[in-house]
């Protein structure tokens, strides 16, 4: 069919694919970590984002530069707004949303119909996936607020910070982009802290902020060895539904 295209923006969220579909030959000479590996008889080319919306459009340009993808799987971990969504559970995007000063608008991008034959297929080989709206933001969103803001429609909110700066990038170079989500906090899981408190301002982790934040706040300390285990379950969930998802992309 050609190469599919990869994206996430973490080294939490890549590591377990990595694993699981080795061996993977790490790329050169770019902005972003790149590797690429085969599933089936398809090159698959992943990148490394980085998190936020700026890095995420340059990341899937640099992508669509280095691969020429004829496919995109934008995936990662996610918050889950409203209660139902549980730890691990995986979450296929069927619209993408973007939370900011005009409120939470819809998005360009992700192919619904292609979605929709993604959630089938996943549900058949991973059981419980859920069909989902992934709401993007630039910062922390407090989901007990988020919660009475929703427009109608929206049942099952994935927050993350990628997935509409990917899907519109995406759109923009004419490539068809779906969308998984593995859950890493339900909706009683509110962060109490942000991510200012642990990142430079092109959004890179800085281990020294996230000492000083520590002894500023040593009460999230339980918070975060919490969302470590979390994501190590989420990230096991993701990888197997990451491959599947490249073999589904893989047969067109």
């Amino acid at each position: 069919m050609g190469t599919i295209g990869l994206i996430a923006a973490m080294p939490d969220e890549i590591r377990p694919f990595l694993r699981l579909a080795s061996p993977a030959a790490r790329l050169h000479g770019g902005r972003f970590p790149m590797w690429r590996l085969r599933v089936g008889n398809d090159d698959i080319v992943l990148v490394e984002s980085g998190m936020g919306i700026d890095r995420a459009t340059a990341a899937t340009d640099a992508l669509v530069a280095a691969a020429s993808p004829v496919a995109i799987l934008s995936f990662g971990f996610g918050g889950a707004a409203l209660p139902g969504l549980k730890v691990g559970d995986l979450a296929v995007g069927m619209t993408s949303w973007f939370a900011g000063t005009e409120g939470i608008v819809l998005r360009r991008g992700i192919d619904r119909n292609l979605a929709e034959k993604l959630a089938e297929e996943l549900n058949r080989i991973c059981n419980g996936v859920t069909r989902g709206e992934i709401i993007t933001s630039a910062r922390i969103l407090k989901k007990g607020d988020l919660a009475h803001s929703l427009p109608n429609g929206i049942s099952s909110p994935i927050l993350d910070m990628e997935t509409a700066a990917v899907a519109e990038a995406a759109h923009r170079h004419g490539i068809p982009i779906v969308a998984l989500r593995a859950i890493s906090d339900d909706a009683e899981e509110e962060l109490a802290f942000s991510l200012d408190e642990f990142t430079d301002k092109d959004m890179a982790i800085r281990p020294l902020k996230v000492l000083a934040t520590i002894a500023r706040k040593p009460w999230i300390i339980p918070q975060l060895l919490r969302l470590a285990r979390n994501s190590r379950i989420a990230g096991k969930r993701l990888a197997q539904g990451v491959l599947a998802t490249a073999e589904f992309l893989s047969r067109g």
